[in-house]
């Protein structure tokens, strides 16, 4: 005898924002089971408004109130018993994020919790990657945003450390990230690994996604330094326009995935990461799981 429940997560991140709806399957003496039902992403650039003029814009407040409507009926149609929407990083520096986020309310009668840097690498990190972690290797989970990227070192089996950096694919098309931020990044990242003899990266984001998805990879097969710094050099070459029509790129993952793959090749460089691993995962995945054994 199995139960199916659907549960649903909200991510409004920077580049867009996403409704995932997942079937969580109970049977007795077995383990809980989480698989995709639905996934809906929106492209609605928020971290353009918040990066660059500190707040979002009335239009986009306008497509950020439809798009809630929407999942709103979509949970519905799915019979969603327990849902969580969660803002991130460009919600967190509009400085009318708490506006939008009680307008939605009213208008869409969806609760958003806008999270801090920390809460949002706790969620990314409860996701489930036992099935990844050989316990006696370590990992650099390493989450590329629109806004932010959050990085988090597992050894054992456990987490030992996690931060977050305001480093993101939006930040970066904007040049709003200096010297300094990369320095500090690249200043954690090796007094966190050089204790250990091996790193390998796990990333997640939609731009790796993509990546590993136009690799033909099979899934649980990593990707190479060497692959991902020639896709970053093949992506270079190309102009905007180029990466749309010849990669088949959607037109908001065209720009940002140059910025996204720079970020991935810098972890591993300092690092000293010789591949990266690509489970599908993300924010969205870690607030159904964290909703579910009661961590949020």
């Amino acid at each position: 005898m199995i139960t199916i429940k659907q549960y649903a997560a909200i991510d409004i991140g920077s580049n867009a924002m996403r409704l995932l709806v997942a079937n969580i399957i109970e049977e007795k003496g077995k383990e809980t089971q989480f698989t995709k039902s639905s996934l809906v992403r929106v492209p609605i650039r928020l971290g353009q408004d918040a990066f660059t003029v500190g707040e979002i814009t009335e239009e986009n407040i306008e497509r950020m109130v439809d798009a809630m409507k929407a999942f709103k009926l979509l949970m519905k149609v799915h019979k969603v018993e327990k849902y969580m929407a969660c803002a991130t990083s460009a919600m967190r520096e509009a400085y009318n994020g708490k506006e939008v986020v009680d307008l939605i309310k009213k208008k869409a009668d969806i609760k958003i919790e806008i999270i801090d840097g920390k809460k949002e690498a706790a969620i990314i990190a409860s996701t489930d990657l036992h099935y990844l972690l050989k316990t006696d290797q370590t990992y650099l989970y390493v989450d590329v945003g629109g806004g932010s990227t959050e990085f988090s070192l597992f050894s054992n089996s456990k987490m030992i450390v996690s931060k977050s950096f305001k480093v993101g694919t939006v930040r970066l098309l904007n040049e709003m990230v200096n010297d300094v931020v990369w320095h500090e990044i690249e200043k954690w990242i090796k007094a966190n690994t050089k204790d250990y003899e091996q790193v390998t990266l796990i990333g997640s984001g939609g731009n790796i996604n993509k990546v590993f998805k136009m690799s033909g990879k099979q899934n649980e097969k990593p990707l190479s330094y060497i692959y991902l710094n020639s896709q970053y050099s093949l992506l270079n070459s190309l102009s905007y326009e180029q990466r749309i029509s010849e990669l088949a790129l959607n037109p908001d993952r065209a720009d940002v995935i140059i910025p996204a793959l720079r970020v991935y090749l810098n972890a591993m460089k300092w690092s000293g990461a010789r591949s990266i691993y690509v489970p599908k995962i993300g924010l969205a995945d870690g607030i159904v799981k964290a909703l579910y054994y009661g961590r949020i």
